[in-house]
C-alpha cells in the first residue's frame, strides 16, 4: 500500500510539473503579440491539467465531499462562461481587475479555512512556516480583494468609487499605521497560533488597507494599479500554496506575482514615475494646469478636410487611446486604414504602454479588428517614425501625447515618455470635447499650429472618414 501511495504521489507531481511547464511556455509566448493567443491556449491547457489532477487527487480523500466540488465547478463555470460571452472587449480592464479580486479572496479564504479547521487546543502544533504562510495569505489576499473591487469601480465609473483620487488629511499616516498593525498582528499570530482572536482584526485591517490604498489613486494610474493587483493576487496564491503544501500552486502564484511585478515596473518606467509615487501621488483627478496656464485657440476640422489630408500623406500613424475603446471604434479604424492602404498609403499604429485602462489594452482591441501585428509600433519605434509621417491621427489618446511632459516642470506628467505626435507634418485629434484626460492636465498639443480637432464620437468620425474616402 505504501508503494502504491508513493507511486500515485509521484505521478501527480509529474503531472503538476507538466502543468507548470505549460504555464511557463504560455507566459513566454504571451510576451509577443503574434504568439499571445497561442500562449493563452497553452496556459489554459496547463490549468485544465492541473485542475483535473487535483480533482483526481482529492477524490481519494474521504474528508472531501465531491458533491460540493461539483457544485462549485458548475457555479463557477456558469458565471465564467456568462461573463466571457457578455463582457465586451472595451470592458476587459475592469473584468481583469475583478478577476484579480476573486483570486485574492480565494487565497484569503484558503488561509482562514486552513487555520479554522485545526482542532481546538491543537494550534500550538502548527509549524512556524505554515503559520507564516497563513498570516501572509490573509493579509495579501484581503488587500488584493478590496483593492481590486475599488479598481473595478473606478474603471466602471461607479458613483461610490470616483475616477479622481480620493485623498484626505492624514490618509497616508493611516495607511502606514494600518500596514504596521496588520504586520504586527500577523507576526503575533505566527508566534502565538492559539490566539484565535487575532484573526478577525487581521482580516478587517487587510480589507480596509485594500480600499485605502486604491481609492487614493487616480484614473491615470489605473494601468499600473491593475498590473500591481495582478501581482498581489499571484503572491497571495503562492502563499496559499504553502498553506496547502501544493507545489503547483506555489509555482503558478510565483509566476503571476513575478510577471505582475515586472509589468508594474515597465508601466512605471513608461510613466517616468516610481511605484511609491503612483501609490501615493494621486495623479488623475483634479484639473491641473501647467505653469501660467495654456493660452491659444484650437483649430477645428471637418471629415472632408481630414480625408483630403489623409489621401495626401505618404505615411499615416494612428494613435489609439481610451476614446477609441469607449466608442468601440477599432473596426471602423481598421476599415479606414484598409482604404488608405488601397491608395498606396502606409498606415502604422503607435501604441503607448499606458494607453487605455490596462497594459496591452490597445493591442487587444486592434487585434480583435484584425490589424496586422507588424503594423503596431511601441513607444520608441513610433517616435522614430513621426517626423516622416504626413498625418498623425490621434483617436482619444490625451495624456500620452501631451508635449508638456517634455518641458513643463510644473506639470504632473513632466518627464513621462510620450508619443511625439507633434513632430508629424499634420496632427488630427478625434475627441468628443476639449476636456482633459485622466491626469486632469490640458493638452498643449491641441493649440499647436499643425494640429486640428475633429470633434465627435470616435466611431462616428472614423466611419465619416471612411465614407469620404469611398466617395472620392
Amino acid at each position: 500500500m505504501l508503494t502504491l501511495a508513493l507511486a500515485k504521489t509521484d505521478w501527480i507531481n509529474l503531472t503538476y510539473l507538466l502543468a507548470a511547464v505549460c504555464f511557463i511556455l504560455g507566459l513566454k509566448m504571451m510576451g509577443k503579440v503574434k504568439s499571445a493567443a497561442r500562449g493563452n491556449a497553452v496556459s489554459a491547457m496547463g490549468m485544465l491539467i492541473a485542475a483535473s489532477v487535483t480533482f483526481f487527487y482529492i477524490s481519494g480523500a474521504n474528508s472531501v465531499s465531491l458533491i460540493w466540488v461539483f457544485v462549485a465547478i458548475i457555479i463557477g463555470t456558469a458565471i465564467g462562461a456568462w461573463s466571457a460571452l457578455r463582457v465586451p472587449m472595451t470592458d476587459m480592464p475592469q473584468m481583469v481587475g475583478l478577476l484579480n479580486g476573486f483570486g485574492g479572496i480565494a487565497s484569503m479564504l484558503v488561509g482562514i479555512a486552513d487555520y479554522a479547521r485545526v482542532e481546538t487546543g491543537a494550534y500550538e502544533t502548527l509549524a512556524f512556516d505554515k503559520m507564516m504562510a497563513i498570516g501572509l495569505t490573509i493579509l495579501i489576499g484581503g488587500v488584493t480583494f478590496t483593492g481590486s473591487l475599488v479598481a473595478y469601480g473606478k474603471l466602471a465609473g461607479l458613483p461610490f468609487t470616483p475616477t479622481r483620487p480620493v485623498q484626505f488629511r492624514g490618509g497616508k499616516v493611516l495607511i502606514a499605521a494600518l500596514l504596521l498593525l496588520g504586520l504586527l498582528l500577523a507576526i503575533l499570530l505566527i508566534y502565538n497560533p492559539g490566539s484565535q482572536w487575532l484573526l478577525s482584526p487581521l482580516v478587517l485591517i487587510a480589507l480596509a488597507l485594500g480600499i485605502l490604498l486604491v481609492i487614493g489613486i487616480g484614473g491615470a494610474d489605473m494601468p499600473v494599479v491593475i498590473s500591481l493587483l495582478n501581482s498581489y493576487s499571484g503572491i497571495a496564491a503562492s502563499m496559499a500554496g504553502f498553506v496547502l503544501r501544493n507545489e503547483l500552486l506555489i509555482i503558478t502564484g510565483a509566476l503571476v506575482g513575478a510577471s505582475g511585478i515586472i509589468l508594474t515596473r515597465i508601466m512605471c518606467k513608461a510613466m517616468n514615475r516610481s511605484l511609491l509615487n503612483v501609490l501615493f501621488g494621486g495623479v488623475g483627478g483634479a484639473v491641473a494646469q501647467s505653469s501660467g496656464g495654456l493660452k491659444g485657440v484650437h483649430r477645428e476640422a471637418s471629415p472632408e478636410d481630414v480625408a483630403i489630408q489623409l489621401e495626401a500623406a505618404g505615411l499615416v500613424i494612428i494613435v489609439p487611446g481610451y476614446g477609441m475603446a469607449v466608442a468601440q471604434a477599432q473596426h471602423a479604424v481598421a476599415e479606414l486604414a484598409r482604404l488608405l492602404e488601397e491608395r498606396s498609403i502606409t498606415v502604422k499604429y503607435a501604441i503607448h504602454p499606458v494607453a487605455g485602462r490596462m497594459p496591452g489594452h490597445m493591442n487587444v482591441l486592434l487585434a480583435e479588428a484584425n490589424v496586422p501585428y507588424e503594423s503596431m509600433l511601441d513607444l520608441d519605434g513610433a517616435n522614430a517614425e513621426f517626423e516622416q509621417a504626413g498625418v498623425a491621427l490621434v483617436i482619444g489618446a490625451n495624456d500620452v501625447t501631451n508635449p508638456a511632459a517634455r518641458h513643463d516642470k510644473a506639470s504632473p506628467i513632466y518627464g513621462m515618455p510620450i508619443l511625439d505626435v507633434d513632430k508629424a507634418r499634420s496632427v488630427i485629434v478625434i475627441k468628443r470635447s476639449m476636456n482633459t484626460g485622466f491626469a486632469g492636465v490640458e493638452n498643449e498639443l491641441y493649440f499647436l499650429p499643425n494640429c486640428a480637432m475633429l470633434f465627435g464620437d470616435a466611431k462616428a468620425m472614423a466611419q465619416a472618414l471612411v465614407t469620404e474616402l469611398k466617395v472620392e
